[in-house]
């Protein structure tokens, strides 16, 4: 006799409009980036800040937002995803209606600054509902394909719609208009999400959150700094190092932490580590794109605000291509390793490409194509991350394994904002002063101020240049780095290792899955696999790939299963033959079922030598 029960995730039938509720909290997020930094000129004239406080809008912004991801989404993990994303909405929402009514530039930097401390509760929570909402192989690749093109075309959705709305309404309706995303997204969460926490709540890591809290704020403040003075200015290094120093006593604690913030398996496993690195690169190559590109369409070839976010939606268009095509096509075929690299070599090959650009060139003949080839790259490398990083992560970390995508993503941003700002801006000096002194010096700019405008124009694309081809090595050196941490293969066909230490081979996409996958096991075959399944108060490890369902080890078992698992039969049974069972191996004493968990009636345990010996007829005497 043998039990054998079905045991299979049921997906939620709503999921879809999970997905959209998802897909548009994770675009307020990513749009709110570049509409406001349209809207930064307008502000400017209105509230009287000069040129130097532009920045304290942006840096605002991305430093509560970087240095509180992982606590973000440690608190989701904690205390419910439900919970701390429609917080997170609603006090987005807040915050950006402060922000455009503020009536001093005081008032607008504390806006932007609790705009990315919301932020951060939301990022994280966003993509771990969607990790743990889909689980499905195929409805997950199709899932990750749709928010990767999200989190990836959303910031040049925010150039065309930051140029709309400050041109046709006013630059205050860049932030009023996160209502119209937050509020309605929050109804619709509030009935479809169910909550999802840690079976066991437990305290925050208060020294870990310091410790890497202040990192990651020292880390871009120090960045950000570098844009606006020098790499040798001591507010700079200082902070650089200070970041350092931190992050290291951030990794000491989170090794020896009971409740880690981070736990150091999510970084560690080659994949997710991979993956985590891949993000970083294009989140800081990137910059030279929006940014650099932004300014070449607007102050060089003269487009208008609306005119250069419609320029950058053939990009948008084949980011939402491409990135459905790996993660629904390619991923489950090849994986990670080739694809995310190759990713990266197309966008480095298209910033080489850009660097063709001059002061007269036209959009179409240089500028489309190499825009079309990044957003092919964009869309190979983004949502083929994003899956991979939380691919075998448990609902219980899910959280913060979000929340670690999110930090390097924005961790890469501030590296490369300031970064290729400052390259950008030497080389843009470099080159009036080595031209400036030849056919057009300062006589010869007096006579012909159009030749001086053109050596303004010349330096500026001789400075966007430079910094596309730092971009290219940004891209190309990531390529590097990813495919040689990436390990070769489907992501489900790698052996993953239980929480008691057992190995177990994972199926590969398509195939289908054995006796034990499909969840039909004997009773007999629980008992003698007890080892193998993990006690039921402990987590499985972050390593892991996401577990096979399989049937619970039995506590009782009927007196037939029991002959065949322990050869022992009921007592009321000794007075009739017993029937031909085959003989099962020897089980450990240790697995034996304890007589106090048989099923009533209750029956005494007899070897089966005793059965044999008692069953059979009396032997005849002998002469």
């Amino acid at each position: 006799m043998s039990s054998s029960t079905d045991t299979t995730i049921t997906p939620d039938p709503r999921r879809w409009l999970i997905l959209a509720v998802i897909g548009i909290a994770q675009l307020m997020v990513v749009l709110d980036i570049t509409v406001v930094n349209i809207a930064l000129p307008s502000a400017q004239t209105a509230l009287h800040f000069g040129d130097d406080g532009r920045q304290w809008i942006i840096t605002a912004y991305a430093l509560s937002f970087g240095s509180l991801l992982l606590l973000g989404g440690k608190l989701g993990d904690i205390f419910g995803r439900k919970t701390t994303f429609i917080t997170g909405l609603i006090g987005f929402a807040v915050v950006s209606a402060v922000g455009g009514a503020s009536v001093s530039f005081a008032m607008l930097v504390v806006a932007r600054a609790c705009q990315g401390a919301f932020g951060a509760l939301l990022a994280p929570a966003a993509l771990s509902l969607l990790t743990t909402t889909f689980q499905d192989p195929r409805e997950r690749a199709r899932a990750f394909g749709i928010f990767g093109a999200v989190a990836s075309g959303g910031a040049a959705v925010g150039l065309l719609l930051g140029g709309l709305l400050t041109e046709y309404l006013s630059w205050r309706w860049c932030l009023y208009v996160n209502l119209a995303f937050a509020l309605p997204t929050a109804v619709a969460a509030a009935p479809l999400l169910s909550e999802q926490r840690r079976p066991i709540r437990q305290r925050p890591d208060f020294l870990g959150v310091l410790t890497g809290g202040g990192s990651m704020f020292c880390l871009v403040y120090g960045f950000s700094n570098a844009s606006n003075h020098t790499w040798s200015t001591p507010s700079t290094w200082g902070f650089l190092a200070a970041a350092a120093a931190l992050l290291i006593l951030f990794v000491v604690r989170e090794a020896k932490a009971r409740s880690p913030l981070l736990p150091l398996s999510i970084v560690s496993d080659r994949n997710r580590g991979g993956s985590a690195l891949a993000i970083l690169s294009s989140g800081a190559g990137i910059f030279g794109v929006f940014l650099f590109l932004t300014f070449y369409l607007q102050q060089t070839l003269g487009y208008s605000p609306v005119g250069a976010g419609l320029a950058f939606l053939p990009m948008v268009a084949m980011i939402m291509i491409f990135s459905n095509l790996a993660n629904i096509v390619l991923l489950p075929r090849i994986g990670p390793k080739p694809l995310i690299p190759v990713g990266l070599l197309a966008s480095a090959g298209a910033m080489v490409w850009l660097t063709n650009i001059g002061p007269h060139t036209s959009y179409v003949h240089d500028v489309l194509g190499p825009t079309l080839l990044i957003g092919a790259g964009f869309g190979l490398t983004f949502g083929s991350a994003l899956n991979t990083g939380t691919y075998g992560v448990t609902a219980a970390i899910a959280g913060v394994a979000s929340a670690t995508l999110n930090t390097m993503q924005q961790i890469g941003g501030s590296i490369g904002t300031s970064l290729l700002n400052s390259v950008a801006t030497q080389s843009t000096k470099s080159f009036i002063s080595a031209h400036g002194a030849g056919a057009h010096g300062a006589g010869a700019r007096r006579a012909a101020p159009g030749a001086a405008r053109a050596l303004t124009g010349q330096a500026l694309v001789h400075g966007y240049t430079t910094a596309f081809w730092w971009s290219a090595a940004i891209f190309a050196g990531g390529a590097l780095i990813s495919g040689a941490v990436l390990r070769l293969g489907p992501l489900g066909a790698t052996r993953s290792t239980t929480a008691s230490g057992s190995t177990a081979a994972s199926h590969r996409p398509g195939r289908r899955p054995g006796r034990h996958a499909r969840g039909a096991i004997r009773s007999t075959d629980a008992v003698r696999s007890t080892d193998a399944v993990p006690p039921a108060d402990t987590e499985p490890s972050a390593d892991t790939e996401p577990p096979v369902d399989t049937e619970p080890p039995v506590d009782t078992l009927s007196p037939v299963d029991a002959v065949r698992s322990a050869d022992v039969v009921p007592h009321a049974d000794i007075a009739t033959p017993a029937p031909v069972i085959p003989d099962a191996p020897p089980i450990p004493p240790a697995q034996a079922v304890p007589p106090a968990q048989a099923e009533e009636p209750r029956v005494e345990i007899v070897p089966k030598a005793d059965i044999a010996r008692r069953s059979r007829p009396a032997d005849p005497p002998q002469p």
